[in-house]
């Protein structure tokens, strides 16, 4: 193999698919990188077994071959070159080498033989969508799912593909977003589909969301697969039961409490500096007109803010981890949401003017603030 291409190029698409490789891989071949040169294309590679991504590029192909190299040492080098260009010969299975102006290096690598191979696309079920739509679902869904949850299931978000419709829900269980889309291909049997938290957010840091670009959803069985641009990402499904969500979210009541959010996300921040890490909570209180905001803690002091709401009902108080109502509020995004709760011990839900849901379980009251 031997291939020439700028550096610049080189270290932007190592840069974007590095992340996958795993820290301590369960076996050697799973810390190199793949790289193919085929036709007139430079192809890379990598896997942690779980999530795949491959992403090629043009670049000058003077012999075809294959070769894998140890992806975190091979990016630090890349990294350092100031030449324009880079060559890449491998005149063996298992060896490399880089030359780059007058720098030369050699590196030990593996053969590609040993790379797990990648799965086949041609079966799975395709969806249609752009880029912005698929990122804009992924990270407003996203960050309500769990991490490290003894229930495997809750790491991840559940696709769930009904008629003309894809809807992605993530929870750990404190709080949830759902968020859903309408396409029009899509079969009408219905299907759900758990993709791992590490897929998602390798999804969202690749697609761009300020663009419209075609991408490519294909639904297997036991995985999916993203395509956009270059870029190949597929990832295998969490096995398990996602819980039934929708026996938790609670419905909107006929006149919600508008919020105005920007305010509302100032004065959480504010008051949340006197929360401690035993009490991460906040006392939301409505009244006629107003809603107070209160937090103590007995080694920092305490905080109260306030700010006037539409509600009209009987006084009600009930506490919420603010760093989560937060993120539903900076998920949200029009300049006012609503808000629906019945009572301090069932969920609340907040709403906007898209078809998203965010749902955030209520805390345990303490002793008011005096």
């Amino acid at each position: 193999m031997k291939v020439v291409i700028t550096r610049i190029e080189l270290v932007n698409l190592v840069g974007k698919i590095q992340n996958i490789v795993p820290v301590k891989p369960t076996i050697p071949i799973l810390s190199n990188i793949l790289i193919e040169a085929i036709d007139d294309q430079l192809i890379l590679s990598v896997t942690d077994l779980t999530v795949s991504v491959r992403i090629y590029v043009e670049a000058k192909v003077l012999e075809e071959g294959a070769i894998t190299l140890p992806a975190k040492r091979f990016f630090q080098l890349i990294r350092e070159l100031t030449a324009i260009q880079v060559e890449i010969h491998a005149p063996s299975s298992e060896i490399a080498l880089v030359n780059a102006g007058t720098s030369r290096f050699k590196i030990q690598g593996m053969h590609k033989d040993e790379f797990p191979k990648f799965p086949n696309l041609s079966e799975g079920i395709q969806l249609n969508l752009s880029s912005s739509q698929l990122s804009y679902l992924l990270s407003r869904t996203s960050f309500a799912a769990a991490r490290d949850d003894s229930k495997h299931a809750l790491n991840g978000i559940l696709l769930q593909s009904l008629e003309n419709t894809i809807v992605f829900i993530g929870t750990d269980g404190k709080r949830l977003a759902k968020n859903n889309i309408e396409i029009d291909n899509i079969p009408t049997d219905s299907s759900s589909y758990i993709i791992p938290l590490k897929a998602v957010e390798e999804m969202i840091r690749l697609l761009d969301s300020k663009e419209d670009d075609p991408v490519t959803l294909t639904l297997m069985p036991d995985k999916i697969a993203v395509e956009f641009k270059s870029v190949t990402l597929i990832t295998k499904l969490l096995s398990g039961q996602y819980p039934d969500v929708s026996r938790v979210i609670p419905e909107q009541i006929a006149n919600p409490i508008a919020l105005n959010r920007d305010e509302l996300m100032s004065l959480l921040r504010q008051v949340s500096l006197f929360t401690s890490e035993n009490s991460n909570s906040v006392r939301f209180t409505f009244t006629t007109g107003e809603l107070h905001l209160s937090a103590m803690s007995g080694s920092i002091g305490e905080g109260k803010v306030h700010m006037p709401v539409n509600y009209g009902g009987e006084k009600l108080e009930v506490a919420f981890n603010p760093n989560y109502f937060l993120d539903m509020l900076r998920h949200s995004k029009d300049e006012s949401v609503h808000f629906s709760i019945s009572d301090p011990y069932n969920p609340g839900l907040i709403t906007d003017s898209t078809s998203a849901q965010f749902v955030i379980m209520p805390m345990r009251l303490e002793v008011n603030v005096s």
